[in-house]
């Protein structure tokens, strides 16, 4: 079992992983309409000829058909899959959680601009628990089947972790900062899809 250290609480470890950049997919600008260019000339400048005046003078042109536009093509980096906000639970809590299909079929997990107290054996689930405010959520995800990615790097700052390969990620609706010493969520955040 770990033993509680209280000095510990005052002490922060910031954490500087890089954050994936999800790309957009890319795609051309929608065709616009070209406005019908009429043929006629002013009647001035027409040739007269011997039969009269020309049958297309003021007939109406076809419009030309707009082109159609290219599908978009996948994107050629990380793409950003699912997003939510960390609320606190038995500690304050904030920052932003991302979950990201890199290009190579993997996931990773990122924590970006996470604040949060230092604690004992605080582990990062992926969590089938919903996500409930208040003191009420502080001890829901215990009973729901979880994915721990491991151990918090630190308690500030923006962190990585990957998602084992096996896993889907769709499974998982919320990740919790889970401290195994206590049986305790520090904070946790629904992952919402992105389109």
């Amino acid at each position: 079992m770990a033993v509680f250290q209280p000095w510990l609480i005052f002490v922060n470890t910031e954490i500087n992983d890089e954050i994936p950049t999800a790309l957009a997919p890319q795609s051309t600008p929608a065709p616009v309409a070209q406005a019908p260019q009429s043929s006629a000339v002013a009647p001035a400048a027409q040739p007269q000829s011997s039969q009269g005046t020309s049958s297309t003078e003021g007939a109406p042109t076809a419009p030309t058909a707009p082109t159609p536009a290219p599908e978009p093509q996948a994107p050629t980096g990380p793409a950003l899959i699912a997003q939510g906000a960390l609320i606190s639970h038995e500690h304050d809590t904030s920052g932003t959680v991302s979950v990201f299909r890199l290009p190579d079929g993997t996931h990773q997990l990122a924590l970006e601009g996470l604040e949060t107290t230092t604690g004992p054996d605080v582990h990062v689930w992926l969590s089938q628990a919903p996500v409930i405010e208040g003191f009420d959520g502080w001890f829901t995800a215990a009973n729901y089947d979880h994915l721990d990615l491991g151990e918090l790097k630190g308690n500030r700052g923006n962190q990585v972790y990957t998602i084992p390969a096996d896993a889907n990620v769709s499974d998982w609706s919320s990740i919790t900062l889970w401290c195994e010493a206590f049986s305790v969520s520090f904070g946790a955040a629904e992952l919402r899809p992105v389109n």
